[in-house]
């Protein structure tokens, strides 16, 4: 496992929790899809940048929207802190604020 990567407990936990009805066409590795979408999502890099062991990125992408639509994302994140019994925190930006002293620095121009 390398980082930003799920291991093997968290992955047991979220797979009985993704769609797994087929289009058609063979499915790419759920995991290996999760992973490339996490690695993006957690490093900030854009969508044509994720590594190649990940699979192309825009399977990572269409997955990543096509899962929007039916609220797969809702549900898993619904899910998590009940399978962590609580012990799970998510920190976005509205929680996270800058300390005063940095707030309102001058600018340096050279």
């Amino acid at each position: 496992m390398t980082r930003y990567e799920l291991s093997d407990a968290e992955w047991k936990i979220i797979a009985p929790l993704l769609p797994n009805k087929s289009r058609g066409v063979r499915r790419v590795d759920d995991l290996r899809v999760l992973n490339g979408i996490f690695w993006r999502l957690r490093s900030g890099a854009p969508w044509a940048d994720i590594l190649e062991r990940y699979g192309p990125y825009t399977t990572c992408y269409n997955r990543f929207v096509r899962w929007r639509k039916p609220g797969v994302w809702d549900r898993l994140l619904q899910f998590l802190p009940e399978a962590y019994n609580g012990k799970i925190q998510m920190i976005d930006s509205s929680v996270v604020r800058v300390h005063q002293h940095a707030a309102n620095g001058e600018k340096k121009r050279p």
